[in-house]
């Protein structure tokens, strides 16, 4: 009989059998540098099982027509035709006979086998999540003559192949899935083969130069050239008492707390040593500065094998430094894949495994082998944390490792942490030797005063935070209004597109720098809070919380010591009639009220770091916040997920629950018709749909001509909350359509570069959307 050739892939076209061949490639780089994850016979068994099997339903009729250029409805998921091919009866005895070498008990044999099964089985049956229709015994039985057919004269030297044959119940039926609160004791198995099944078919299906993993071999050795770059230059350097720490716990999983300035992005990585590695951080300013920092002035070579940025304008900044097609493609997939060995990332692209949607399972398998280090963890929002608390959690479950490397950590969330039954160690505070002060405070019972900043501006470097983006446009218009040299004053928030928030973030970083002796006036928000590397004189700020104080102090007098008997830190708390601005909305109102209270009464005057790790450690305790909303809201969301059912749902809703739903991209009127063309042409572009004889040159040439337009277009847009805007200005808007699911707004409203994004009301009636591409 003739070899038949079955088709696993159809662009490029690609066998089966080569399909499957690089799926055994990829589990072997997996085994060769993660041996531990293999310490069990059952892992590696399964594993190199499911890579065999789960695609051998595609030699269905329907699918090989369909791979064929065919249109053809597919009855089935090919991963549920994949289980006709296993012979359940064979493989309870091989695994059966396996177990008895370890195991005596024929009840505790035949239980763990059968479970092995089952994970096999399930694993295979929904590596891709699509719906499994209730009728599938019956779409089976009708095609298992076909399925027969189909396998005479198909060969593979991996597979000994002769019968088809129907599901057996005992270990598969459609809705009846692997869940953890039915069938916890083998659930973390599942979602450990489910998920590197996951990672090592990707792999393969994504190109010969994506491999699962790449080695890190290269952090430790990379990290001691730096010490010996820094002893070239002071002879005594060597890594601090912080950084001894981490390296000495790498076992372990460590909330470290240190004062800024200990080299905690340095400490984070020698903790994770040679291992798989995330870096994990709240803000893209501030992911974006350590992955240049990381790039350029410790690892510097071969970058692309190494390390890796993860956000949503990932994109953004890699096609801005790779201009070789084939090397921005691999890198940018390697990234999305995991594959990298450290990857410096947003919490919402690692800890949406949370929800247990539809295919999360291979982040969490991948977590189960790595190091996760978070830094300013004091940032999140009441939700984020609590996807932190819960993510934690299973992460430990699952074998994986954590750090907690902060200036400042609150106890309740410690104590959260504790109370999910996470098992960590607690470091010492870490301060430097002899410690210079470098911060003296004045508290001010009033909203923030124009004049009073006037009088001590004196051509020093100045800044000014607000808590809302309304008050920092009203405190830099007055400034305006009264101060002389105009040209000085700046002002920098949230709410500018991203080609004018650039050029803001450059000119706030030059006069900010160390060596910069200018002066001048910036206003800003929290924007700056812990995103950016300034150094100014003097700070006047609202308060908003502790926490967020410390870290605006922190832009100020950065490592520097405070000369003399000045006072370089004003902080203008409100009154009864002049209240801080955005308590309430983006700031919890309790907690503000008990940080206006205790810097009142503790913290006026010299403040140390010591003194402001007291009172973090003071304040921040789940006696006095219990009963904040902000605790509240981290409870309850915590309670829910503990209740979410696994699968219930789809990644698309879950990206949704990352962000604010309510949130709109839009261009400004004004910037629009200023650039109506270059966006028309961008958008045009962007539109452009691959045609079906495009060959694959052609093809990458085209996709890196979209990504580039994409990119130059989203430099015109910012996104604006929906209480931000008028609704009718929105709707009266006209209207960007990028592919079937992002949708752009030009929106009418009042913008500058000077000022940003000011909110208009509009009077007429709304008017039907304009579509402009």
């Amino acid at each position: 009989m003739s070899k038949k050739v079955y088709f696993a892939k159809s662009n490029p076209k690609e066998t089966l059998q080569a399909h499957t061949d690089k799926l055994l490639k990829n589990l072997n780089i997996l085994k060769n540098l993660y041996p531990n994850l293999f310490i069990n016979w059952d892992i590696l068994y399964m594993l190199k099982l499911v890579c065999i099997y789960h695609d051998m339903g595609k030699i269905n009729e329907e699918f090989q027509k369909m791979i064929n250029g065919n249109r053809v409805k597919q009855s089935l998921p090919h991963g549920v035709f994949s289980l006709c091919f296993l012979d359940t009866d064979d493989l309870y005895d091989e695994v059966a006979d396996r177990f008895s070498t370890e195991e005596k008990n024929e009840e505790i044999i035949e239980k763990k086998t059968v479970n092995l099964i089952k994970i096999l089985v399930n694993a295979i049956a929904y590596h891709h999540e699509r719906e499994i229709p209730k009728d599938y015994k019956e779409i089976i039985t009708k095609n298992l003559e076909s399925l027969q057919r189909q396998l005479e004269g198909f060969e593979y030297d991996k597979i000994n192949i002769n019968k088809v044959k129907n599901i057996d119940d005992e270990y598969f039926t459609s809705g009846n899935r692997i869940m953890p609160n039915k069938d916890s004791e083998i659930y973390e198995k599942y979602i450990l083969i489910k998920g590197l099944l996951n990672r090592i078919d990707y792999a393969a299906s994504a190109g010969e130069e994506i491999e699962v993993e790449k080695e890190n071999n290269f952090l430790t050795e990379s990290l001691e050239k730096l010490l010996n770059e820094w002893q070239k230059k002071k002879s005594d350097s060597s890594w601090n008492e912080l950084q001894n720490y981490m390296i000495e716990n790498r076992d372990e999983n460590i909330i470290a707390i240190a004062q800024t300035g200990m080299g905690k992005t340095e400490a984070g990585l020698l903790w994770i040593g040679d291992t798989k590695g995330f870096f994990i951080l709240p803000l893209k300013t501030a992911i974006n500065s350590i992955y240049y920092r990381v790039r350029d002035g410790i690892v510097k070579e071969n970058i692309e094998d190494k390390v890796g940025l993860l956000h949503s304008d990932t994109k953004d900044i890699y096609i801005e430094n790779i201009s070789e097609s084939d090397i921005f493609d691999i890198y940018y997939e390697s990234t999305r894949q995991l594959s990298l060995p450290l990857t410096i990332c947003t919490l919402d692209q690692i800890f949406d495994f949370v929800y247990r949607y539809k295919g999360f399972e291979p982040k969490l398998a991948t977590l189960s082998y790595s190091k996760i280090v978070l830094d300013e963890i004091q940032m999140y929002s009441p939700e984020l944390l609590a996807y932190v608390i819960k993510g934690l959690k299973d992460i430990t479950k699952m074998g994986g490792k954590f750090s907690i490397i902060t200036a400042t950590f609150p106890k309740f969330i410690e104590e959260f942490l504790r109370k999910e039954g996470i098992e960590f160690k607690v470091s010492p505070e870490f301060t430097k030797k002899d410690l210079p002060l470098r911060h003296r405070v004045e508290v001010l019972e009033e909203k923030i005063n124009s004049d009073f900043i006037i009088e001590r501006y004196q051509k020093n470097k100045v800044l000014i935070i607000c808590n809302t983006v309304k008050e920092a446009q009203r405190v830099f218009e007055e400034l305006l209004e009264k101060i002389e040299d105009k040209e000085r004053v700046h002002l920098f928030h949230s709410k500018f597109i991203k080609k004018d928030r650039k050029l803001k973030e450059k000119r706030i970083l030059e006069l900010g720098s160390k060596e910069n002796k200018d002066y001048g006036i910036w206003v800003a928000t929290q924007v700056v809070e812990a995103s950016l590397d300034i150094d100014f004189d003097i700070l006047f700020t609202e308060l908003s919380d502790l926490n967020g104080l410390f870290q605006r102090m922190g832009r100020c007098y950065r490592n520097r010591p405070l000369q003399d008997e000045i006072t370089n830190c004003y902080v203008f708390i409100g009154n009864d009639k002049q209240k801080n601005t955005g308590i309430g909305s983006v700031i919890d109102k309790e907690i503000y009220s008990l940080s206006r209270d205790y810097l009142k009464e503790k913290l006026q005057g010299s403040l140390d770091e010591k003194m402001k790790m007291l009172a973090i450690s003071e304040l921040y305790t789940t006696e006095k916040l219990e009963k904040t909303e902000y605790y509240g809201q981290v409870k309850r969301v915590l309670e829910y997920l503990d209740k979410i059912i696994a699968y219930e749902y789809e990644k698309k809703d879950v990206r949704e629950m990352f962000r604010d739903i309510t949130n709109y991209e839009v261009i400004p009127e004004s910037r629009y018709e200023e650039n109506r063309s270059e966006i028309e042409k961008l958008g045009e572009i962007i539109n452009l749909e691959y045609t079906p004889n495009l060959d694959k040159e052609s093809r990458k040439k085209l996709k890196r001509e979209k990504v580039l337009a994409k990119i130059r277009l989203k430099e015109f847009t910012m996104s604006v909350s929906g209480y931000e805007i008028d609704k009718k200005a929105l709707v009266k808007s006209k209207m960007l359509e990028l592919g079937n699911y992002e949708r752009i707004y030009i929106l009418e409203c009042n913008y500058s570069l000077e000022r940003g994004y000011q909110k208009i009301k509009i009077e007429e009636e709304t008017v039907f959307l304009d579509r402009c591409f």
